[in-house]
C-alpha cells in the first residue's frame, strides 16, 4: 500500500517532466509453432496480423506506456492435418511497456530497444468450439522513430511476444509471436 501511494503522488511530477503521447500500430503476426501436451510443432499457424494501442509519456532517453493489443492468426496445420476446421488464434494483450531511445544529434532518426510485461488472454476457436485462457505475457523489441514532424513520430520495429503457456479445451500449449510492427506516435 505504501507503494502505491508514493507512485500516485509521484504522477503529477513524473507529468511535469515528460510528454505525453499516444500511439497506434499494425504489422504482420508471425505466431511461431506451437506444442500441444508436449508434442513439438503440433500446431502449425498462417501469417496473422495485430493492431496496438498505446497512451504514454516521453522523459528525454525513456519512454512509459500502457498498451492494448490485438493478434489473429489462422491456423495452417494440426498435427500435420490440413483440415483445421477453421481454427483460428486470438490474443488480446494488455501490457506496460519501457523504452529506452537514443536521441542522436542532429538526426530524425532515433533507434530504441524496448521491454514490456503484461497480461494475454488468448482465444482458440473452430467451426466446432471456443475456449480461452488469460496468462501472463513479456515482449522484448528494437526498432527505430523516424521524426515527420515536431510532433508525429512513426515507428519501425519488431517485437518478440510470449504468454506463459496456456490450457485450453483440456490440452496444454506454447504460444509465442515474433511481430513486425509500423506505427504513429503523436506527441502533445
Amino acid at each position: 500500500m505504501p507503494l502505491l501511494v508514493a507512485g500516485i503522488c509521484a504522477i503529477p511530477a513524473f507529468a511535469q517532466a515528460g510528454t505525453p503521447y499516444i500511439s497506434a500500430s499494425t504489422g504482420l503476426a508471425l505466431l511461431n509453432n506451437s506444442s500441444e501436451d508436449g508434442v513439438n510443432d503440433a500446431v502449425k499457424y498462417n501469417t496473422g496480423y495485430l493492431v496496438n494501442g498505446a497512451i504514454g509519456m516521453k522523459c528525454d532517453y525513456s519512454r512509459f506506456e500502457a498498451e492494448i493489443g490485438y493478434q489473429n492468426n489462422s491456423v495452417d496445420t494440426y498435427l500435420g492435418n490440413n483440415d483445421n476446421r477453421n481454427a483460428r488464434v486470438a490474443m488480446t494483450t494488455l501490457m506496460a511497456n519501457g523504452y529506452l531511445d537514443y536521441n542522436m544529434k542532429n538526426s530524425d532518426v532515433s533507434p530504441y530497444v524496448m521491454a514490456g510485461l503484461g497480461a494475454s488472454n488468448v482465444t482458440l476457436k473452430n467451426d466446432f468450439s471456443s475456449d480461452s485462457d488469460t496468462s501472463f505475457a513479456w515482449q522484448l523489441g528494437a526498432g527505430v522513430g523516424i521524426k515527420a514532424s515536431e510532433k508525429v513520430t512513426v515507428d519501425v520495429g519488431y517485437r518478440y511476444l510470449s504468454p506463459s503457456d496456456i490450457s485450453v479445451s483440456g490440452f496444454k500449449y506454447s504460444l509465442a509471436s515474433s511481430n513486425i510492427l509500423v506505427g504513429l506516435r503523436c506527441s502533445f
